[in-house]
Parts: structure tokens; C-alpha cells; sequence
């Protein structure tokens, strides 16, 4: 349940472009989609049951894994998109350099929403092309327990191409997720991470 809404803040993309060159990818970008308003909102979820594959193969607990302490930023992706997820990942692999010496404190989690495709050996190869540290971890599974995490999180379309750029936050356990519905820059993310592990 969204509990309030925090604010609409309009978020340059031109970081998109370096995303795309980065990954040798020459389709059209949408300028529009690009400057698109993203929306923060404050919210609740209900961590689903189930079981996902980390990227070294361990079969883990979702719950587990996200409520071991440390905050925790996640996003959806799956490897063969050409779209969404190269500008998300990319994103996240500067966060992740610009978190200096908190990167250690930190959870990075990119959950497959295709994991017929996504195997643990390709999702490694996935975190290898974005330099993914080690608190930045992939995960895939069952397609019923993917499905149910999307679920969780309401970000379930019913078919990979449809999915949007969304991104989630929470500073620790019993605290709210900051959902950010659209693209967001580096700097945005470690501005609102400062901001929720100022007041955990």
C-alpha cells in the first residue's frame, strides 16, 4: 500500500546515451521517454516466500536475503533486453563507484524476470560486462517464483518487453521501500540513499 507520495521530479537522460554506447546497442531512444517524470513513492511490500538461484549457483531465501541488515537497492532486469535494463545496470554500476567506501555496506540486488533465459552462469557473465561488485548480486529461479516477486513488488506485466524502469530502496528491514517508477540517474540514487540511511 503506497502511503504517501513524496514528490515528481524530472530527471534528466542524457546519461542513456552513454549507457547504449556502452553496450554497443544503435536502437532508437525514445527523447521523450527519456526526459519522462519519475515518480517517488513510499511503500509497503510483503516479501514473498519463495526460493531464487544467486549467481553462484546457491539456492537462497528472498526474504533472507534482503533483510540481512544492510539497505538494500534492487531492480528487475533480464539479460537479453535491449532497452530498459543496459540503462538500469548501467546506473547501477555508477552508483555503485560513487558509493566510495559505503559500497561495503550496501545490498545491490538485480532480480531476472526472465529466468528460462537468465541461468546463474549467463547472469554472472551479465555482472562481469557492468563490473558488478560483490554486495551486487543477481538472482533468477523458478519462473513461479519470479513471477511472485514481481508480484510483490507490482511491477508484473505478464510479459518481459513490457516491463518499465523501476528502482527500489529501503535503509533497513522494518523501514519502508522508496519506489522510483522511471530512469534515474547515479546521483539521484545516491541522493535519496544518503537521505534514507541519514534517518534509519
Amino acid at each position: 500500500m503506497i502511503n504517501r507520495q513524496r514528490v515528481l521530479i524530472t530527471i534528466a537522460m542524457l546519461f542513456a546515451v552513454t549507457a547504449y554506447a556502452h553496450n554497443g546497442e544503435d536502437e532508437h531512444v525514445d527523447h521523450h521517454e527519456m526526459q519522462q517524470k519519475a515518480t517517488l513513492t513510499t511503500v509497503d511490500y510483503t516479501l514473498p516466500q519463495v526460493k531464487l538461484v544467486r549467481g553462484d549457483g546457491k539456492t537462497v531465501s528472498l526474504a533472507d536475503e534482503l533483510n540481512d541488515g544492510r539497505p538494500v537497492i534492487l531492480n528487475f532486469i533480464y539479460t537479453t533486453c535491449k532497452a530498459v535494463c543496459p540503462i538500469s545496470s548501467q546506473t547501477f554500476s555508477k552508483f555503485q563507484s560513487k558509493l566510495g567506501e559505503d559500497v561495503k555496506k550496501v545490498h545491490m540486488v538485480s532480480i531476472s524476470i526472465d529466468p528460462e533465459q537468465d541461468t546463474p552462469a549467463r547472469l554472472l557473465e551479465y555482472a562481469h560486462e557492468y563490473k558488478a561488485g560483490p554486495q551486487w548480486q543477481y538472482y533468477t529461479g523458478t519462473i513461479e517464483a519470479s513471477i511472485a516477486t514481481q508480484r510483490a513488488f507490482d511491477v508484473y506485466h505478464g510479459d518481459k518487453m513490457s516491463h518499465s524502469p523501476v528502482t527500489f530502496l529501503r535503509a533497513s528491514p522494518e523501514k519502508s521501500w522508496l519506489r522510483l517508477d522511471g530512469f534515474a540517474s547515479a546521483d539521484d540514487l545516491l541522493r535519496e540513499y544518503r537521505t534514507l540511511v541519514s534517518t534509519r
